[in-house]
């Protein structure tokens, strides 16, 4: 079994560091002159994973658009990701879960495991309620070879009152810094748990060089940062860095082609910031 850092390690160094959300925002279905059903959830939804799914190394669903839309939504949620797996993307689920003891143990059930039809290579998970809290998401991703992004320094406005908050001689975001680093020691060629780290936040304060896992950056393009100001937010080593973008490729739909022109024009700016 390959570990989730191996794979995304293989598929960036082929492919190119980038993640590309799908996110069926009502917006942009307006946009694709879509209707807000779903139909257009589907044609959208389906329409990215043709585009995207043979191009870029990761793509990420934002479940909420899915959920938004019931079971039916739900549906074309578990397309989305037999979609991207068949056309070779790792896929990213960006459910931001997070709970307590059994309840957790079913979230990790229903994205972690190998029988469940809701399982990603990775999902995005939530913390604050202690890191203590993830176990049985970090276990049953450690069995299954799957991955974890764990919220730490987000760019909405609120996320400082918390994330930069001390606790004892440590920011908070300091110490899921420091927890996942202890769970990627000895990892190679990179942990599988992860960090979301804002692009668009600047100096952190937090030391982010002993994490050993993928540091997913959002917040290119449409939310106002650029490939270069990861520098800013990362320092000079951003081998792990991983930035994500969503409208800036998927305003260029819904044309196939154009959609993947949008995307290799993406791949191309964060690979010349990232060196």
């Amino acid at each position: 079994m390959t570990t989730f850092g191996e794979r995304l390690t293989a598929a960036t160094a082929t492919r190119g560091p980038l993640c590309v959300g799908i996110d069926p925002h009502p917006g942009l279905l307006d946009a694709w002159d879509l209707p807000r059903t779903v139909a257009g959830l589907e044609r959208f939804a389906m329409t990215a994973v043709e585009a995207l799914g043979p191009e870029v190394a990761v793509i990420k669903p934002q479940s909420a658009f899915f959920e938004a839309f019931g079971s039916a939504g739900v549906a074309v949620l578990e397309k989305v990701l037999a979609g991207c797996r068949e056309a070779g993307a790792l896929v990213l689920l960006d459910a931001k879960r997070g709970d307590i003891g059994s309840t957790m143990a079913a979230y990790a059930a229903a994205y972690l495991t190998d029988d469940s039809p809701l399982a990603a290579d990775a999902l995005t998970v939530s913390p604050y309620l202690g890191f203590g809290s993830l176990r049985p998401a970090l276990d049953a991703a450690a069995v299954s070879g799957r991955g974890l992004f764990v919220l730490a320094l987000t760019s909405n406005p609120e996320g400082p009152e918390l994330q930069h908050a001390v606790a004892g001689e440590r920011s908070v975001a300091q110490t899921i810094a420091d927890h996942a680093a202890a769970e990627n020691a000895g990892a190679s060629p990179l942990g599988s748990v992860g960090l979301v780290v804002g692009a668009t936040i600047g100096r952190t304060g937090v030391d982010l060089s002993a994490v050993n896992g993928p540091l997913l950056a959002p917040g290119i393009g449409a939310q106002g940062a650029t490939a270069a100001d990861l520098r800013t937010v990362f320092g000079d080593d951003l081998s792990a860095v991983l930035p994500t973008t969503s409208r800036e490729v998927l305003g260029a739909g819904p044309d196939v082609a154009a959609l993947r022109a949008a995307a290799r024009k993406s791949v191309d700016q964060v690979q010349a910031a990232l060196g």
